[in-house]
């Protein structure tokens, strides 16, 4: 985890804002959809943002006994996958299927959850899905202390999550 949040995590963070310090400057009028500092700029700002973000909502929900979440969020999970079981074997699923990420989130353009997949920081996301519960996949996460056992990897994460921060993300939008 030191290597990961210390030096991975700030590295986007680090990347980031210099990203947006050079947009401040970039010239405009050379921007164009082949290749233009302006595009990449922008290609990579996506990159290091989400980058940020995911890895934000991802530590944000360590250091629980796991379990399962309470209140409207369960009920959500329960109305979108008929039990929290249910969701739960297709997220640890998800997250043997995919390269990068796997998202709760809540979609404010059809008011229901999904499991969402990312394989780049700034690939698969959804435009007005509020992440929840994020599970990093990619092999930098788990690798040291799991060598190649993503699927124990997985099992510990849920062992660990705290459903707090995700039932009052939730709570903001569950109807």
């Amino acid at each position: 985890m030191e290597i990961h949040h210390g030096k991975l995590y700030t590295g986007y963070v680090n990347k980031r804002n210099e990203i947006e310090e050079k947009l401040k400057s970039v010239d405009l009028a050379a921007a164009n959809q082949t290749y233009s500092d302006l595009r990449t700029l922008k290609v990579e700002e996506t990159f290091a943002g989400n980058g940020v973000v995911l890895h934000e909502a991802y530590f944000g929900v360590l250091g629980g006994k796991g379990g399962r979440p309470e209140g409207a969020l369960l009920a959500g999970m329960e109305k979108e996958w008929g039990s929290y079981e249910k969701w739960e074997a297709e997220f640890k699923a998800t997250g043997m299927a995919v390269r990068g990420w796997v998202v709760l989130a809540h979609d404010t353009n059809d008011g229901r959850l999904h499991n969402y997949v990312g394989d780049a920081h700034n690939q698969g996301g959804m435009w007005g899905a509020i992440p929840l519960l994020v599970l990093d996949v990619y092999e930098h996460a788990y690798f040291i202390d799991y060598g190649s056992d993503r699927a124990k990897y997985i099992s510990d994460y849920m062992s660990n999550i705290n459903w707090k921060p995700a039932e009052v993300v939730y709570s903001k939008f569950a109807k």
